[in-house]
């Protein structure tokens, strides 16, 4: 078996084992692009082994959404099968475990009009509702495993032929995952214990708001009542840990959306709807986004951020230190799961029950801050220039991170 195969193995077996936690006789429900069909076949091994009753696969195709968005009536942009999303949730809700695997063409949709591209997205968003809950209100284990994408690979690697560029995206996400160590199973355990170190800390002080400055950044995000800070490994409502994201290196937890002040920049670009945004900023006041704008690709994010009124809130705030493995790598990853793991970041949109003290929904979520939406764009704000501060309810700072390391 080659190095290559081997860090493949352990990276599927991760998935599984830390990722999910899977149980014997639970279903999996797995979405993934159909280029990663080799993968995925990988992973239903793994999961078989590891007791799964049954693994159910969902592919996206990058030609077929173009092919749509090109040919397609306007009105027909309209419509989301959400009868596959109620069927997700149901099954969600029953106990199967949710596997993503991500990893895209992050220009796929390119050239087409944004216009369509927003419609389309916003359909989606509301069909996708029902699933969404359920994640974000963790009824059931899931997580996010990265594939390398060609498309990908030749956005991260752009001088390089496409299958050197794949190879090097592979090395790249065994590195970010800890796939390429020796034992990946305990250097996550170890991990863990780490990211769950710095929740306990950040619950214990019980902050207020948290305070980020950098460069086009002064803001100030204000956090709900009975918030909770979680990273790491996650509970479900049935008490099953499990690693949402594979890789992860936040912890975070959920703003006030009505208590956010101040400017932000973007430290890295957002791929979003299959096309690259980049420079975003925001000003907020009473926790809305009164001004948006981004450099490039402006039009598709504010078309996301007009699906409701909490599109232009926050429902998560996020600490990641700067020297972490995929910063390490010096990449630019063109990829939300990436990127935002690499750099301290917000979130447009739905917050996270868990984020909460006894994981409140509807209006009780609200009530208590929490921001409700049909969309979640994370977006990444830290850098090694970033100072970030807990302010307590008094008014008194404590320093958490100075040029993006934690201090505490």
């Amino acid at each position: 078996m080659s190095a290559f195969e081997e860090n493949l193995e352990k990276l599927a077996h991760l998935a599984v084992r830390v990722g999910l936690n899977l149980q014997p006789g639970q279903e999996v429900i797995a979405t993934a692009p159909i280029e990663a069909v080799d993968f995925v076949r990988l992973l239903a091994e793994k999961a078989y082994q590891h007791g799964a009753s049954l693994f159910t696969v969902i592919y996206g195709d990058n030609v077929l959404s173009r092919k749509r968005l090109s040919l397609a009536p306007e009105e027909g942009l309209d419509t989301a099968p959400g009868w596959l999303y109620e069927g997700m949730a149901k099954a969600f809700r029953k106990g199967a475990a949710r596997l993503a695997v991500s990893g895209n063409d992050p220009k796929a949709l390119e050239g087409l009009p944004p216009e369509r591209i927003g419609r389309a997205q916003q359909a989606q968003s509301r069909a996708y509702k029902p699933a969404l809950e359920a994640i974000s209100e963790f009824v059931t284990n899931w997580t996010i495993v990265p594939f390398a994408h060609p498309g990908w690979a030749k956005a991260v690697f752009r001088q390089l032929p496409e299958e050197e560029a794949v190879a090097q995206l592979w090395q790249a996400i065994f590195q970010a995952t800890r796939a390429d160590t020796p034992d990946p199973v305990a250097a996550w355990e170890a991990h863990n214990r780490s990211l769950h170190q710095k929740v306990a800390y950040l619950n214990e002080r019980r902050f207020s708001a948290i305070h980020f400055r950098g460069p086009g950044t002064d803001l100030v995000v204000g956090l709900a009542e009975g918030h909770l800070w979680q990273g790491g490994a996650t509970p479900t409502q049935k008490g099953l840990l499990c690693n949402p994201n594979l890789p992860t290196e936040e912890v975070f937890t959920a703003p006030h959306r009505e208590r956010v002040e101040g400017v932000v920049r973007a430290s890295r670009p957002l791929a979003l709807g299959g096309q690259l945004v980049e420079g975003i900023w925001a000003r907020f006041e009473g926790g809305y986004a009164v001004e948006v704008g981004a450099e490039k690709g402006q039009e598709v994010l504010l078309k996301a951020l007009s699906t409701d009124e909490g599109a232009r809130r926050l429902g998560e705030v996020a600490l990641v230190a700067a020297d972490n493995p995929i910063a390490r790598t010096g990449l630019v990853f063109f990829d939300t799961l990436f990127d935002e793991n690499a750099a301290s970041h917000i979130a447009f949109g739905q917050a996270y029950a868990e984020n909460l003290e006894g994981r409140p929904t509807g209006e009780e979520l609200l009530r208590r801050g929490g921001n409700q939406s049909l969309v979640h764009i994370d977006w990444m704000i830290g850098s090694e220039e970033m100072d970030v501060d807990g302010l307590l309810e008094d008014g008194t700072r404590i320093p958490l991170m100075r040029k993006g390391l934690w201090v505490v």
